[in-house]
């Protein structure tokens, strides 16, 4: 089993940063699908209050359960705190989306036990 399909397998509660409640955003459509195939959704946005019928919240640490997974939508520049916190709440795993890249923060994220997928 690759990275890619042991995250999605082990994954019940994604955290995605960035999510946006723009219909037209990737963000807002790989959420909305990853919620139609039974995943928990928990955007992570300090600019909106909630989107797909969910709650948002400003950053990971104020989410008030268990992440399994945080799937970042940013830039890869804004990773570094985000992987970060997400050492920090102490989630099974990180996946950046298409187009983010960041090989410091990742390697943080390994040295923590934490598996990373990036720009796939």
């Amino acid at each position: 089993m690759d990275l890619v399909e042991e995250q999605l397998r082990n994954s019940k509660t994604i955290a995605v940063v960035g999510l946006s409640d723009n219909p037209d955003r990737d963000s807002h459509r790989v959420s909305k699908y990853m919620q139609s195939q039974g995943y928990r959704i928990i955007p992570v946005n300090p600019m909106i209050e909630e989107t797909l019928g969910e709650k948002s919240y400003p950053d990971l640490k104020s989410v008030p359960e268990p992440i399994d997974m945080v799937d970042v939508f940013r830039r890869s520049e804004l990773v570094d705190p985000v992987v970060d916190e997400a050492i920090e709440v102490g989630v099974k795993y990180i996946w950046m989306q298409d187009g983010v890249i960041n090989h410091e923060a990742a390697a943080r994220a390994e040295a923590a036990g934490i598996p990373v997928v990036m720009d796939d």
